[in-house]
């Protein structure tokens, strides 16, 4: 069986919804036209709609046929990014700094098309949730609406969550069970030296010089303090100092994230990061501050709802195109802060794209929002099936 035909047949309404919200793209916690956007297409479904948990979340309910209690979540982010937009397509982002690049307008589609399908047929015994979640990109938005009641006003037997993949093949789908992207923890490091004259150093506690040692001595970690079999990434993203040709900068900031698969390897790279800083902070005669703090948990794909996914894909792609031993990624994602809650699976839908998430050329294939809408109405139609 391919994708399925009822929502290939709303295809070109699928991609006319991505492409106004890519050309509208709001980032987390202020998703507000692109939820608005969503809430009406659910209830013009006929969809019992919910708003506001997590700021700018909505769940929809979808009840089927039968007198079944199961209930499966079905979820979808939001948000983009904040940063420009390089593809020159006619639906580029109209709102400078703002630019969908991790495809996150993809999979909201993908789910309306689900919804949309699912409203139209409820070939299903049982309860739909689908979660449209706000600020998946580091803010926290799975943990904001965990925290508002989620599981508790929608709960949830299993879960499921998507991601579009340009390193796979268009009709590819890969799915790993057990650990599947790694946590993530950002830092800021703050440095607060004595700013001089740039020709009088000897009179500055010279912030560039400090944080240039400091980014080395933190690049170590991973290559000497950390067990070779271990995965672990530590990568400082910004640094921020000075404001003349001839000032020596006082201050200075360093941003960055740390990824691991083990809290062990985790607690240890925080822990040095800590000790080198002090290290510095002493031989430089000046003080540093450390913020580390703990974004996103492993991401870990139960047994049993990876073979789900796994099965279903073999009716939705060709079966020789499902992927099952993908690698563990080393990126994160917050859907793994609601797999600590209630089990289920993530998956990757493969498209045709030379240019990584998060690029400005970064371009989504619209081509697949009829593979994910169909993997996940069979998810459901799989596991709560009529009769």
């Amino acid at each position: 069986m391919p994708t399925i035909e009822r929502i290939d047949g709303f295809a070109d309404e699928l991609t006319a919804i991505r492409r106004d919200l890519h050309a509208h793209p709001e980032i987390g916690f202020e998703e507000v036209r692109t939820s608005g956007i969503v809430a009406d297409k659910l209830k013009s479904w006929g969809i019992e709609v919910h708003r506001g948990l997590g700021g700018t979340g909505v769940i929809g309910v979808i009840k089927g046929k039968g007198s079944s209690g199961k209930r499966i979540g079905l979820r979808a982010d939001m948000d983009a990014l904040p940063m420009e937009e390089n593809t020159n397509l006619k639906w580029s982002s109209k709102i400078p700094g703002r630019f969908h690049g991790c495809g996150h307008d993809g999979h909201t589609t993908m789910l309306l098309g689900t919804a949309r399908y699912l409203a139209e047929t409820r070939n299903f015994d049982g309860t739909v949730h689908l979660i449209f979640q706000p600020a998946e990109e580091g803010l926290g938005g799975a943990r904001a609406m965990i925290k508002d009641g989620l599981f508790e006003k929608f709960p949830c037997d299993e879960l499921y969550g998507l991601h579009n993949a340009p390193d796979l093949n268009h009709g590819e789908i890969a799915i790993l069970p057990g650990p599947a992207m790694a946590s993530a923890d950002f830092f800021d490091l703050r440095i607060t030296g004595y700013g001089a004259h740039g020709a009088m150093p000897e009179r500055s506690k010279d912030a560039v010089i400090i944080a240039t040692t400091l980014a080395q001595a933190i690049q170590t970690i991973v290559s000497r303090n950390v067990e070779p079999l271990q995965a672990a990434v530590i990568s400082i993203t910004q640094i921020h100092a000075g404001s003349a040709y001839n000032v020596i900068p006082g201050d200075a900031h360093l941003c960055g994230t740390i990824r691991t698969f083990s809290k062990e390897v985790r607690t240890l790279i925080a822990e040095r990061i800590r000790t080198i800083c002090a290290g510095i902070a002493s031989a430089y005669q000046c003080v540093i501050d450390v913020d580390i703090r703990d974004t996103f948990d492993v991401l870990v794909n139960q047994v049993e709802q990876s073979k789900v996914v796994e099965e279903v894909a073999r009716t939705v792609v060709n079966p020789a195109n499902v992927i099952t031993r993908a690698q563990p990624k080393m990126g994160s994602e917050d859907f793994a802060d609601m797999l600590q809650t209630i089990p289920g699976a993530y998956f990757w839908v493969g498209h045709d794209g030379s240019v990584p998430v998060h690029n400005p050329g970064f371009v989504l294939d619209d081509k697949i929002l009829p593979i994910g809408a169909s993997m996940f109405a069979r998810i459901i139609e799989t596991r709560m099936p009529v009769g």
